[in-house]
């Protein structure tokens, strides 16, 4: 596939299989607000641009894979959560949570070795100790995202890592688009998506069940 291909491939695979929950579609909707606005201060605020993008964005997004998405046995892609687990290009939840765990346990880090192993001096006040762990935050999100793109490099090649990369990027903008009108079909009482295209698709190419 060309890169443009597997990257609709890519977006299509994500929301097919990972974003059922209306619930969790409308998370992401917050999640991606909550990106957009810390890109547009990445260059002038990063360290606030960190703070929104950790503890408003990714939280939002990863509650609603964590507490709200299905994990029983998937009759619209005839696949189970394990299967889907195996193949998840990014960050499956088992990734997610040593992902995750790093940032929970960072600001115990900084609190026992203030310099953060060298990189800064001793913080004088919350407000600088706050400023500190933006840093470290904004260096965690950047290196999550290199090391699973390399490490997609060696496992599926090297455009399907940059894709991947890609689409990490440009899921806010993405998300916002196709997740705006979410949160009204779950004031209407729909908490699941019926993924009428996904059904559509499947009886027009039928795939072999999953185990």
């Amino acid at each position: 596939m060309k890169f443009g291909e597997e990257l609709k491939k890519q977006r299509w695979d994500d929301h097919r299989y990972y974003h059922h929950s209306r619930i969790n579609q409308s998370l992401h909707l917050l999640s991606s607000v909550s990106f957009m606005s810390a890109y547009a201060l990445l260059i002038t605020s990063p360290q606030i641009s960190a703070i929104i993008g950790w503890l408003v964005a990714m939280w939002s997004r990863q509650i609603g894979h964590f507490f709200f998405e299905p994990k029983d046995y998937d009759k619209v892609n005839d696949a189970t959560h394990e299967y889907k687990e195996k193949i998840k290009v990014g960050y499956n939840l088992r990734r997610k949570v040593v992902l995750m765990g790093l940032w929970a346990a960072s600001p115990f880090v900084l609190l026992l070795d203030p310099t953060f192993f060298g990189a800064f001096e001793y913080h004088e006040t919350p407000a600088d100790f706050l400023a500190n762990l933006a840093i470290v935050w904004l260096v965690l999100g950047v290196a999550g995202l290199l090391f699973r793109t390399v490490q997609l490099f060696f496992i599926s090649g090297v455009q399907t890592g940059l894709v991947w990369c890609t689409k990490i990027l440009t899921d806010p903008f993405h998300d916002f688009r196709i997740y705006c009108k979410s949160p009204i079909y779950l004031l209407k009482g729909q908490l699941i998506d019926p993924m009428k295209q996904v059904a559509d698709d499947r009886l027009e190419r039928p795939q072999q069940s999953r185990v």
